[in-house]
């Protein structure tokens, strides 16, 4: 396995994608609008993010107003695991809606607000990522700190990290072989996880 690779794997096939989606949620025109197209999970088109395209439309809505019920909340997170708390808090009890779309909506809100992890967060896909390449880490752990991945990947943001451990998950156990242009969560291959 050879995480340089990885990393310009990720560079050439993800990192713009990624980017593009934050710098649109940056570009919003309010707090609160940015809140409710994050919670909602919709492109600037409408469309909705692959990464949430199986969660019930009643449960974004449910998790939408939960949001704007705590947007005061929202706006004095100085930090992204303040913001990723209150997130969850605000929508923990609305069933469909787990860690990661918790994540999502507090990275997308997050790059509104210009705070961004400074971790790399956990979520069922990420953590067989992490328990692939044998890191370190407790089930119930939340997130690990960049230290902790091998080196030639701290050459990218927490976030991007996040990204790598879910999209590169079967490379690294050795399920896949290569990589190549396909090789994405979001791609519906039927595995669970990202």
């Amino acid at each position: 396995m050879n995480l340089t690779a990885v990393v310009l794997h990720y560079r050439r096939w993800h990192q713009a994608r990624s980017k593009a989606e934050l710098d649109l949620f940056a570009a919003e025109a309010s707090l609160a609008r940015a809140v409710r197209r994050a919670a909602l999970a919709k492109t600037p088109s409408g469309k909705r993010y692959p990464h949430q395209r199986r969660r019930k439309s009643e449960a974004l809505k449910k998790g939408a107003e939960k949001l704007a019920s705590v947007l005061s909340k929202i706006d004095a997170a100085t930090n992204f695991a303040k913001l990723l708390a209150v997130v969850n808090d605000a929508v923990r009890t609305v069933s469909d809606l787990g860690e990661l779309y918790v994540y999502d909506t507090a990275l997308r809100i997050g790059a509104y607000k210009g705070i961004l992890p400074t971790r790399v967060y956990l979520h069922a896909g990420t953590r067989e990522g992490a328990k692939a390449l044998e890191l370190d880490f407790e089930r119930r752990r939340v997130a690990l700190d960049t230290f902790e991945v091998p080196e030639p990947l701290r050459a990218l943001a927490p976030h991007e990290l996040e990204d790598v451990l879910c999209i590169y998950k079967r490379y690294f156990s050795g399920e896949r072989a290569d990589l190549d242009e396909t090789e994405g969560c979001w791609v519906d291959d039927g595995f669970k996880g990202c």
